[in-house]
Parts: structure tokens; sequence; C-alpha cells
């Protein structure tokens, strides 16, 4: 049964502030609660519902992961989603590990205020499917253990490598012969532009696309063109998650 200051604990690392405080996040859902116990994620204890415990007990056990059975009733309190999962995961936040980061060895995202957390969940996966192990942040990124983020990973979270910073300082810091791709609208069709295998793919914001200051450092201006006709009869943009698909994709392709 959980104790007033579980649920209590749990409802408020919805919000940031005490995420930073207590050094706690959530996750939810059967799959993704087994790769956070699968990666270096230190769990510190697993709610479940009664099935679901009978169901991974032994794996739990040989984990030494703490759980604890609760009801549909006590999930429903504590869950973070529409519809309540059968487990859900209280984590430690890790101390983020520190730049610099190797583009010249791989290809490494970029993120510029991507602010919505489903992006940046869906990008972190993406980057997961095309064997991108490092995304840097803009400090103004959305938290990486916002519980919508964490969901939106698919548990890619436990693969992928975040990282915060000042993005403009970290791109200008880096060795000179690294290239910078950032994505613009007025961009070189990436289809038919001569790309390096590695290097910075960097990705802008939702509505603003790559700040001033970012895009000072970009050495390659890359496009994905649209193909619906006349500017007025397709989209005004893609998505920054799935513009970050078609170029993770074209990249690995070469």
């Amino acid at each position: 049964m959980l104790s007033r200051n579980e649920i209590k604990l749990i409802q408020s690392l919805k919000q940031k502030k005490f995420r930073d405080l207590h050094r706690r996040f959530i996750a939810e859902g059967s799959k993704l609660v087994m790769e956070l116990a699968d990666s270096p994620f230190r769990i510190v204890t697993v709610y479940a519902l009664a099935g679901w415990i009978r169901e991974h007990e032994e794996n739990l056990q040989e984990k030494k992961i703490p759980f604890s059975e609760v009801t549909e009733q006590e999930m429903e309190r504590i869950t973070a989603l529409s519809s309540p999962s059968p487990a859900l995961a209280l984590a430690e936040v890790p101390e983020l590990g520190t730049l610099p980061v190797s583009p010249l060895q791989d290809l490494v995202l970029a993120l510029d205020d991507i602010r919505d957390p489903g992006n940046l969940g869906t990008i972190i996966r993406v980057a997961d499917w095309f064997g991108i192990r490092c995304i840097v942040c803009s400090s103004q990124t959305v938290d990486l253990f916002n519980p919508k983020v964490i969901q939106a990973t698919m548990g890619s979270v436990a693969r992928v490598r975040v990282e915060y910073c000042n993005l403009p300082e970290f791109l200008s810091s880096l060795d000179p012969g690294t290239k910078i791709y950032g994505t613009f609208m007025e961009g070189e069709n990436i289809y038919e532009k001569k790309l390096e295998p590695k290097g910075i793919l960097l990705i802008g914001n939702e509505a603003a696309g790559i700040s001033a200051d970012a895009a000072a450092c970009v050495t390659d201006r890359i496009s994905i063109p649209s193909y619906g006709g006349e500017k007025a009869d397709h989209a005004e943009s893609l998505n920054a998650a799935v513009a970050t698909a078609v170029v993770c994709a074209e990249f690995r392709r070469r």
C-alpha cells in the first residue's frame, strides 16, 4: 500500500523543480520500465499491479530492483498518463556527463530550443534507431526527465546520451574541420548535396527554427525539399521530430 508521502512525492515529479530537488523521475509502462531495468539508470522502486509483479518478479529480484504492489486505484493517483499503465518506475536522475563530444568520430545531433516534450522524446528514439549515441541540447530545450519526454522515448533514453549546454558556445568551440549541418527552409537540397558521414546535425526550434547565434556556427545549410507543389498547396514546414528522422535517414543512407 502506498503511503501518503510516496503519493505526494511521485505526483510532485511531474514538475521540473521537484525533479531537480529530489533527483528523481518517473517512467511508466511495462516495456519502458524493463528497458530502464537493463540500463545504467538506477531504479529506486517499481510500483506495479499484482499481475505485472507475478510476471516480472523473478527478473526484478535478479536485478535487485525493489518493487511494491499497488492497486489500480493507487496507480490512478500516481500516473502521469491519461490511462494508467500496470507499472511505474521511480528512478534516480543521474549526473549528466561532461562535454566535449566527438563529432569528428560520428554523427551528433544538436537541438536548438526544442520545447515540445513529445518532439524531444521522439528525436531521442529516432537517434537510437539510426545509431546516433549523443544529443547535445541547448539549455532552453525541454527537460529530458519530463514524464512526457521519457514516455515518448519508448526506452531509447537508456541508450542515447543527452547533454545540455550553451549551444552556440559549444558549436563555436569545435575543431575547425567539424562539419555543422543546419536545417533551414532555404538550405541546399539534402538529396543533392554532398554529405559527410560525420559531424553535427543541428535541428531548430519548432516555430522559430535555428537561433541566430547557433546559425552563425553552421558550415552547411541543408533543406528537405517539399514535393507538394506550389508553396500555397503544401504544409508550411515539417514537425521537428519528423525532420530529424528524414535528415538522419539520408545521412545514414549515404
